[in-house]
């Protein structure tokens, strides 16, 4: 999308926003509409007309604003409901990401000892046992894709391990976890991520057949004793639990690990002043976060009373959608938003969002990118890209900040 087709849009659609040549210059034009339009139109198909937000303190306020919800049925009467887009939306929709106070208080509270900062703390050494195992494997190639080669498979093997879930089924979460995130109501690829999400639905089934019969000391076997108490977890509910915990458990981190190694690669004064200073890694973990957020735009929020914002009527019904990125980007917060410094004094971004849906697994992610990243750096001292940053390749995802691949040699 050219500065001149940019000025000339007025209303941005989700293809437009999903798209590559988005992404590429997506932080220009969020300069742009920081500047002069922070509430911006946007049309979302079948879900109706909605809004994008780009500055910080909007960005603050909004997302700790209880008119703004984000269960569908909190807002829509039954006659107003919307058919399901898909044939396995309700089995996969019911969890805590998708819920308001005070279910969403009931569902949180379910997972979220198994998040604490000693549970958390009681993982460094299988982490780190595992970023070890994954290079051990490149090393004596002096090359590898960092995506495939140790950013996915080091936090799907964490998050696995915790549910009490197969390794040898990691493969099939990533392509299932594409089909969760790919925000698209195109008929073709409708169909193909309600046959994947079918696919998804079943494997869980069965999972939690197995784990009825064979319970064991893992969070699914938890959460089907909630489940089995009959007042604390619905069947779905679970479902939708071990969905949400499968793929947030290792999507935010791939991306963490990738984007931080990227920009790093991308500015070589920074990357130097890490080798000398490893104890800035902590910040440099907090500046990648607010740099290239991992999470570009948060899921939708759905107006239940209408309000003004910037002089415009929000209404009752409309979307919410709220640019983390842009919003970790804004001047008036960060000065030299644009500079990536790993000492950058107070980093108060949003990266892992705010408020009641603030990121359950923030303090594993971290961990797991402080242990992969300084495990990296040290083992392989003059890792370099392999190829040109130019050719590195952001997806096309509504979503997330991913690349396609990050190939490095060292």
């Amino acid at each position: 999308m050219s500065s001149k087709e940019k000025k000339s849009v007025t209303i941005l659609t989700e293809s437009q926003l999903s798209s590559r040549a988005f992404k590429d210059e997506a932080y220009e034009f969020y300069k742009e509409l920081r500047k002069s339009q922070p509430l911006y139109p946007l049309s979302l198909g079948s879900l109706g007309k909605g809004w994008l937000i780009s500055r910080y303190d909007d960005a603050i306020h909004l997302l700790k604003n209880e008119k703004l919800k984000k269960n569908y049925e909190n807002v829509f009467t039954a006659k107003e409901k919307r058919p399901a887009l898909l044939k396995n939306e309700e089995s996969l929709t019911k969890h805590m990401l998708n819920s308001d106070p005070p279910d969403h208080n009931r569902l949180r509270i379910l997972v979220q000892k198994a998040f604490t900062h000693r549970m958390i703390l009681q993982l460094e050494d299988k982490i780190q046992h595992i970023a070890d195992s994954l290079l051990d494997k490149v090393q004596p190639n002096k090359l590898m894709n960092l995506v495939d080669d140790f950013a996915f498979p080091l936090p799907i093997i964490v998050i696995s391990e915790m549910l009490g879930i197969p390794l040898e089924d990691r493969q099939k979460f990533r392509v299932w976890s594409q089909a969760i995130i790919d925000f698209s109501d195109a008929p073709e690829r409708l169909q193909e991520n309600d046959h994947l999400l079918g696919e998804f639905v079943e494997y869980l089934e069965s999972l939690v057949r197995k784990k009825r019969r064979e319970p064991a000391g893992d969070l699914i076997s938890a959460l089907i004793q909630a489940e089995s108490e009959g007042t604390q977890l619905s069947t779905e509910e679970l479902y939708s639990m071990i969905m949400l915990l499968i793929v947030a458990g290792h999507e935010t981190t791939v991306n963490l690990i990738t984007n931080m190694t990227y920009a790093l690669m991308c500015h070589h004064d920074q990357l130097e002043k890490l080798h000398q200073q490893p104890d800035l890694m902590n910040s440099a973990i907090e500046e990648a976060l607010r740099f290239h957020s991992p999470v570009e735009l948060t899921t939708i929020r759905w107006t239940a009373e209408p309000f003004i914002l910037h002089g415009q009527e929000i209404k009752r019904k409309d979307v919410i959608i709220i640019s983390l990125a842009s919003a970790n980007r804004d001047e008036k917060i960060f000065p030299t938003a644009d500079i990536f410094d790993i000492e950058r004094k107070n980093n108060r971004h949003i990266a892992f969002g705010y408020g009641n849906h603030f990121c359950l697994g923030a303090q594993l992610a971290r961990l797991e990118a402080k242990i992969a990243m300084s495990t990296l750096l040290r083992r392989c001292p003059n890792i370099q890209l392999k190829g040109e940053k130019e050719q590195m390749k952001w997806k096309g995802n509504f979503l997330m900040r991913a690349l396609e691949e990050l190939p490095l040699s060292f």
